[in-house]
């Protein structure tokens, strides 16, 4: 089906704490595959890999030295071979990584870009003479701190860095830089991949008369933990270069059957209209997006989001996701409005899984996981190191995958990259497979629920007006109503006047003479 994403499910791991296989600590190849059958178990329909490619792993794989190599650490390209080919047997597609904005220091390219001003890749990377007082070119500033410029004395310029230092940014306005992307796609759409997730897909261009970016036009009362966030990035990415690019990817694409590709919008100010712009007809399949994985839990963030999205892109489409690897897991964000973990974790299956849109699903989040406390001394993350102790890092959501109760859950023989400590240990799959009523159990039931009635995959959203902290909303299929989804976003009862009978997964819900009665974190679906 070429349209098979549409609606369609996937869930993201992150290699380095899937399933470790060799005893190293970090999770690799051949262990994911041998967890595919949980992840096909589910009901999803695609799997996402986090980058395994070769990499210095300053940022985890996010520094990409060789696109076209597996890393040592994660195994070899024979054992990506069969990691498609199980996954293709288990009925699951494949999407990857492409982090392409950027490449690491240690990249070939890169190497020979900053011995000269002259040589074959000088203009492959950005570039630019410093003011005459030795300072760099502009007031472009780091997502990971400081100034977006790094000196290098062989050149006698500065070169541009969106992230650390040992992230240089390629100059797409270099033609050559364009082709030498398309062909990194080619080579892993020629061994079978079904899509591509690209990394900060609105990062691609820079302004070429390197402007200064305006400060923030909302008000900040205090400064930010992270400075980055006090600027309106106006120019040092969401360039109207970035939309035929978009084009082109998706061309080569379109040569290839049934392959999809979504774009991480990685944008705090207009992400919703961008989103759509990224996937007007003939760009990107889909669009994802942190609209969703701030602390807001109330019926208007989570209507007005969406509905944004239809209005202003009605032949654009969404990916929605609640958590990932970037930020901190969402029982945790959301605890004050859920009366248990397990309670608002299911709820959150529900109600995520009845969105209009495509689904995202960070590892873990099936068993309702939890962020691991982690000291400074056990950080790994750059992110985290520089800030801290706030805003907090990613190392906390990306610890590894608690399969059992046995030693470090499962997930090696060895010693584990980052710790398996008792919060996180008390939530593992076998722990909660087969278990009426848990976490993944209802991550089951709701995903055969979506998968067996088309509403919830391609149906049109239409939102009721009831009162907080109640969100309703239909899924509409040929102008009919389908079902009617309700959701009590509170740890407090409520009840409200509804028509239909209950069907599907509920929880805390019963109807009464006309009467919907929604327990704490209650949730119903009435045909």
């Amino acid at each position: 089906m070429a349209e098979w994403w549409r609606g369609s499910v996937t869930y993201q791991v992150y290699p380095r704490s899937f399933q470790d296989d060799n005893g190293d600590g970090v999770g690799d190849l051949p262990g994911i595959t041998r967890r595919l059958d949980h992840i096909a178990d589910l009901g999803v329909d695609a799997v996402w890999l986090s980058p395994f490619f070769a990499s210095p792993m300053a940022d985890m794989g996010y520094d990409v030295s060789d696109y076209t190599a597996v890393d040592p650490v994660f195994g070899t390209l024979a054992d990506f071979d069969a990691l498609i080919a199980r996954a293709h047997g288990l009925g699951l597609k494949v999407i990857i990584d492409q982090v392409l904005s950027h490449s690491s220091d240690q990249h070939a390219a890169f190497k020979e870009s900053r011995t000269s001003r002259d040589n074959p890749k000088a203009d492959w990377y950005v570039w630019a003479d410093p003011r005459h007082d030795g300072s760099p070119p502009n007031n472009w500033l780091s997502v990971f701190g400081g100034t977006a410029w790094a000196w290098d004395a062989r050149r006698k310029q500065y070169y541009f860095h969106n992230f650390l230092t040992s992230q240089p940014d390629l100059n797409y306005h270099n033609p050559q830089v364009q082709d030498w992307a398309l062909g990194n796609l080619r080579f892993w759409l020629e061994r079978g991949v079904d899509g591509f997730r690209f990394d900060t897909v609105n990062y691609f261009f820079h302004d070429r008369m390197l402007r200064d970016n305006p400060a923030d036009y909302r008000t900040k009362e205090v400064p930010e933990g992270n400075p980055y966030g006090m600027q309106y990035h106006l120019f040092d990415k969401n360039q109207p270069e970035n939309l035929p690019w978009m084009e082109r990817i998706r061309a080569l694409l379109d040569e290839y059957d049934a392959r999809a590709s979504v774009g991480e919008m990685g944008e705090s100010h207009h992400a919703i209209r961008m989103m759509g712009e990224y996937t007007a007809p003939g760009r990107l399949h889909q669009c994802y997006s942190f609209e969703l994985m701030g602390y807001d839990y109330t019926p208007a963030f989570f209507r007005g989001k969406i509905a944004e999205f239809f209005k202003g892109a009605p032949d654009g489409w969404p990916m929605w996701a609640f958590s990932n690897h970037d930020v901190v897991r969402h029982v945790g964000r959301w605890a004050k409005h859920g009366a248990t973990p397990e309670l608002l974790g299911k709820q959150a299956a529900a109600l995520l899984l009845s969105f209009q849109g495509s689904i995202c699903l960070w590892q873990g989040e099936e068993l309702g996981q939890t962020d691991t406390e982690l000291a400074f001394e056990e950080l790994t993350d750059p992110q985290g190191i520089n800030f801290w102790p706030e805003p907090i890092g990613r190392d906390g959501t990306r610890t590894p995958m608690v399969w059992d109760a046995s030693a470090h859950g499962g997930f090696t023989r060895g010693t584990p990259w980052l710790p398996v400590k008792p919060a996180q240990l008390a939530r593992h799959v076998a722990g909660q497979a087969g278990v009426a009523g848990s976490v993944l159990e209802t991550y089951r039931a709701m995903l055969a629920f979506r998968r067996g009635m088309t509403a919830l995959q391609t149906g049109a959203m239409r939102f009721h007006d009831v009162p907080d902290p109640i969100l309703a909303f239909d899924r509409v299929q040929d102008g009919a109503t389908a079902l009617t989804c309700v959701f009590n976003l509170s740890p407090e009862a409520v009840s409200l006047p509804m028509a239909g009978q209950l069907t599907g997964p509920a929880q805390n819900a019963r109807m009464q003479q006309g009467v919907l009665h929604l327990g704490p974190n209650g949730y119903a679906f009435l045909a």
